[in-house]
């Protein structure tokens, strides 16, 4: 397996130019799969906060870099869907949330909002004791009673700490939803209709929006979220990525 990757070639949901440089780095193994973001590409491409991948390393090596609550060390390490990053000495706080065209966005956030992350469930599955795991859309894995009240599709909020639920939003008609893929990506509505395909197919779902749009997409597009991810008449949130990317001279793989 190569060790390169090419800017060309990067998944849709990387927030970096794709002309100025021929090479980027490589995504190490972790949550997200493919889509997932190379940290150092938003400490230095989207932030600005390290120059090079040294000057990356040593800061995350002070442990003031979080990840869902806990420091990280790797600055290949997969960043994706509504994960909360935290950087202590700065005191700032952010939320990856899906921007438009399907790249992801940071979303700034209060403190008290960087304690939880909210998943969306992707399978559920019967596990030996009689329990139920279930599997989120980065591929963390929580076990629960059998007949708790948790189906695919559904969001759950995960404290940090100790990974425990602490909400549970269900994935019905009327829930407020987010697009993350497709067309309509970075778009939040609420579920009209859930369109049942027979066969194989996916579900289409029809979203409603104050604007009187709406818009259609697959079942696997959205996101059950509550209004706590939105600002004001359920738009999307303030997107610090463009802004600081502007700010910021492309850079290469610098060592």
């Amino acid at each position: 397996m190569t060790k390169h990757q090419k800017r060309l070639s990067v998944p849709n949901s990387w927030p970096i130019e794709r002309k100025t440089e021929t090479f980027t780095v490589k995504a190490d193994a972790g949550p997200h799969g493919e889509a997932g973001v190379p940290l150092l590409i938003v400490l230095r491409d989207v932030l600005g906060y390290a120059d090079t991948r040294k000057e990356a390393r040593y800061a995350l090596n002070q442990d003031s870099v979080l990840i869902n609550g806990k420091a990280v060390s790797d600055e290949e390490r997969p960043v994706g869907m509504f994960d909360i990053l935290a950087f202590v000495e700065r005191d700032e706080y952010y939320r990856v949330f899906p921007g438009q065209g399907g790249r992801l966005a940071l979303t700034p956030i209060d403190e008290d909002a960087a304690d939880s992350t909210l998943g969306k469930i992707e399978n559920k599955q019967h596990v030996p004791g009689g329990d139920v795991q279930l599997t989120l859309h980065d591929g963390q894995t929580l076990v629960v009673d059998e007949g708790a009240p948790y189906d695919g599709g559904d969001s759950v909020v995960v404290s940090n700490d100790d990974g425990e639920i602490v909400a549970h939003f269900e994935y019905e008609e009327g829930a407020l939803v987010t697009a993350v893929d497709g067309a309509h990506a970075g778009e939040i509505g609420t579920v009209e209709t859930i369109q049942v395909t027979p066969g194989s197919a996916e579900n289409n779902v029809l979203v409603e929006q104050d604007d009187g749009e709406g818009f259609e997409t697959i079942e696997s597009y959205v996101v059950v979220i509550d209004e706590n991810f939105t600002s004001d008449d359920d738009e999307a949130p303030e997107d610090v990525t463009e802004e600081a990317s502007a700010d910021v001279d492309e850079g290469g793989d610098g060592e």
